[in-house]
């Protein structure tokens, strides 16, 4: 399979990969239902019957039918259990591109999307993930474990139909490092977590979107890109994992209601979505967990490429203000307001 590769210099990695069948098109959508054939089987398959959520999974040339999540190994990894054991040193430095990597089927409507589908059923999805996500953290070779949407073709989706990756890692992403490090220095320089400051300084200022009982959503005060928001629980918490079904509830109800006014507000915008989490084994760097949007709504310039410095044209106060209209309004609309 692929391999892990390191830059001469800086400690940025880069998976290469022969997978040629990402470029392979069908008439097909392969994560609809009836089209369970085309994927790996499914590792579980939420199924509702008779008011009552059902955890099963396919066997071998047996399907499970009437499923409203599923979640499979995907076909065409960026990392894989079976790479090949090799390494090599700088300036050449490479590692095996070693771990899982699990595609989330997100709803059995290929026409849905992740904004317009119920929060109700962003709640079956985020129980899934959580299942797999304490899985994954039990098998070796599994330090980091990433979540991540890619959602329309600028942001890198191969398939329309609405779906979540999760891919592990035997390392833990420089990003996330870079923000554990960061956040342990300041917390042992000030005693206090920054994204709870951060939180507590959001909270009903100029860059708020939308709040619920337990989750802030905001324009951050540095972003990347325009539009770009987080979402992140007013509580401190470390785990993603160990989110009770109502904390589950609750950020369902703010994701569901973020995306689809991000959408009502900026029409056919891709746009990634990423958590970021603290590794679940022992690790003394842990980092306030939250979730990270990137609307792409222009290309990078040589600054932010060359560089790493982002150029950004919409100031977050105005982003938070028409991204809060629309946000509001969605949310009026799932709790039966108007």
């Amino acid at each position: 399979m692929g391999s892990m590769r390191k830059d001469y210099v800086s400690e940025r990695f880069v998976i290469v990969s022969q997978n040629e069948e990402q470029n392979e098109e069908s008439k097909k959508c392969p994560f609809c239902p009836g089209n369970e054939a085309m994927t790996n089987p499914s590792l579980l398959s939420l199924v509702a019957k008779d008011g009552m959520l059902q955890r099963l999974q396919d066997s071998e040339d047996n399907y499970v039918k009437d499923w409203t999540v599923r979640v499979f190994e995907s076909k065409v990894p960026a990392v894989s259990v079976s790479a090949e054991n090799s390494y090599s040193d700088r300036p050449l430095y490479s590692e095996p591109a070693y771990g899982y990597h699990y595609v989330v089927v997100a709803s059995e409507r290929h026409k849905d999307s992740l904004s317009t589908i119920s929060s109700e059923q962003w709640s079956n999805i985020l129980v899934v993930i959580q299942d797999r996500l304490r899985w994954l953290y039990t098998q070796r070779g599994v330090t980091y474990v990433s979540i991540y949407i890619n959602n329309g073709k600028d942001a890198g989706s191969l398939v329309s139909h609405p779906h979540i990756n999760m891919v592990t890692f035997s390392t833990i992403p420089p990003l996330i490092e870079q923000e554990a490090e960061s956040s342990h220095r300041i917390v042992n320089e000030k005693g206090a977590c920054p994204l709870c400051q951060t939180v507590n300084t959001e909270t009903g200022g100029p860059r708020q979107v939308l709040q619920t009982e337990g989750f802030l959503a905001f324009c951050p005060w540095a972003p990347s890109y325009p539009y770009e928001f987080w979402i992140c629980p007013k509580k401190h918490t470390t785990s993603f994992s160990k989110i009770t079904q109502k904390e589950i509830n609750d950020l369902s109800l703010i994701l569901r209601a973020t995306l689809g006014g991000l959408t009502n507000s900026l029409k056919n915008v891709s746009y990634n979505l990423v958590f970021h989490l603290s590794p679940e084994k022992k690790n003394s760097r842990q980092i306030h967990w939250h979730i990270e949007v990137y609307p792409l709504t222009s290309a990078w310039s040589g600054l932010e490429r060359g560089y790493g410095i982002f150029l950004n044209s919409i100031p977050p106060e105005k982003a938070a203000e028409q991204l809060g209209a629309a946000c509001r309004k969605e949310l009026a609309g799932l709790v039966g307001i108007i």
